[in-house]
């Protein structure tokens, strides 16, 4: 059987995913995507040979599986969600010529539709999801010590840890991203959003 040309792409999912991402660092995402679902499960070295270098913030969207090999998850149920659905039709069509009697017992063949992004079910599926974990103060001045994680860490507990519309993912990428607006915008304060600066600044 020939490979699967195709699976779905959320592209509200994609760009709240990949906001933090150069356009660079974007490419290298998308293309490694596409030998995921041409390929399977990456090796190192296939990771290597598209970003060139070890990019942290492009392999942290891939996990490693029980073999050491390199994977995204939600390609991985998109994968499963389109296969198990084209194989529900197969065999469907396969039993059009029974009795009518037995179309009942037929009916109940179908797979779950993989039109519904809500119906992530994956059957005897062993891994699961990151689950967020809200930093410290401690482990921000880790990676950070000049940001004022204070005032970091009591904004987003008041707004529940929400960036934007969605949960917040990625406390280290959030974090950038505000040394990053603050360095762009030294003197503008936002009346919704304080001022994140360095412990240094003014």
């Amino acid at each position: 059987m020939s490979k699967d040309p195709a699976f779905l792409f959320y592209t509200s999912d994609f760009l709240t995913g990949t906001s933090f991402l150069t356009n660079e660092q974007i490419g290298k995402y998308i293309r490694l995507l596409c030998h995921q679902h041409q390929n399977g499960h990456l090796k190192e070295k296939d990771m290597l040979k598209i970003c060139l270098t070890y990019d942290e913030d492009v392999f942290e969207k891939f996990e490693k599986d029980e073999n050491g090999l390199f994977f995204n998850l939600r390609l991985d149920e998109e994968i499963y969600k389109r296969k198990a659905y084209s194989e529900s039709r197969r065999n469907n069509r396969k039993k059009k010529e029974v009795k009518e009697e037995d179309m009942l017992i037929i009916s109940k063949t179908y797979d779950e539709h993989m039109e519904n992004e809500d119906e992530n079910v994956i059957i005897n599926k062993k891994e699961k999801r990151k689950v967020f974990k809200k930093p410290s103060i401690e482990d921000i001045k880790k990676e950070f010590p000049t940001f004022n994680a204070e005032s970091f860490i009591n904004y987003y507990e008041s707004n529940g840890w929400m960036v934007g519309k969605n949960k917040m993912v990625n406390w280290n990428a959030t974090v950038k991203n505000w040394i990053a607006k603050d360095y762009n915008q030294q003197t503008q304060v936002t009346t919704n959003k304080p001022k994140f600066g360095t412990l240094n600044d003014d």
